[in-house]
């Protein structure tokens, strides 16, 4: 089912439901990702083969949702999650991608009754203030303050404009600074020539969440992306492993 659903802060988001048994699998994707990304579209697929409900969307100013993508914050793509979550109304196995982990583990705070379970992909937690703005020379900075936004060189295609919305507001979201409590399965991957996150990252999340059932797996050679199928064939496994832990 492919569909729009226009959140209670009139933002029109973009989706494609599947139905199916069990849990809702929620594929919550990366900074300046859409829906329609390598990792989506194969959980998708499987999902449809082996019967499982499954989820994934654009948040607003990305893919075909609604807004700009310079104006949007942590805070509004974590609403525009929380909206869909309503919507489907039933218990869900989030699967959280780089900026997508850092929302997960902030739906996971918000929402534990709806949440069953975690995975997630190199994920990025607290990325604007330990990425972004700890990485700015004092040039950007200043720029930052003045004028609002900075340029900021990617490796995905076009560059990063990072606006004072996004690292102001992304400050009241961090999840490292404050106790995790993350009482359900989680599987944490990460590959290890991840140049956007780390493995220090990945080790540090690991060591400051409190779980009774959560498991890092390092993958060598394996990137940002964790596109290839090796990979891909992994986050299906850490689902199967999520699922049947509850």
């Amino acid at each position: 089912m492919n569909d729009t659903f226009v959140t209670p802060h009139k933002r029109s988001i973009a989706y494609h439901l599947t139905e199916g048994t069990g849990p809702m699998i929620v594929f919550l994707s990366g900074f300046k990702s859409d829906m329609n990304g390598t990792k989506a579209v194969f959980l998708e697929n499987w999902a449809k083969k082996s019967g499982h409900a499954f989820l994934r969307f654009d948040y607003s100013g990305h893919g075909k949702s609604s807004g700009n993508f310079e104006d949007g914050c942590i805070g509004d793509w974590f609403d525009d999650t929380t909206a869909m979550l309503d919507l489907i109304a039933k218990p869900v196995v989030l699967v959280g991608s780089s900026m997508g982990g850092w929302i997960s583990l902030q739906i996971a705070q918000a929402m534990e009754w709806h949440v069953v379970g975690l995975v997630t992909i190199a994920a990025a937690p607290d990325f604007t203030e330990d990425g972004f703005w700890a990485g700015f020379d004092d040039a950007q900075k200043a720029e930052l303050e003045a004028e609002g936004r900075v340029v900021v060189p990617s490796e995905y295609g076009d560059p990063y404009i990072i606006t004072k919305r996004l690292i102001e507001e992304g400050r009241e979201r961090c999840v490292l600074r404050k106790p995790l409590s993350l009482p359900f399965a989680v599987r944490f991957l990460q590959g290890t020539a991840d140049t956007y996150v780390r493995t220090t990252t990945a080790l540090k999340l690991f060591e400051h969440a409190d779980g009774t059932d959560m498991r890092l797996t390092l993958v060598d050679k394996a990137d940002h992306s964790f596109s290839d199928s090796a990979c891909l064939e992994l986050i299906v496994a850490s689902i199967k492993e999520v699922l049947a832990a509850r």
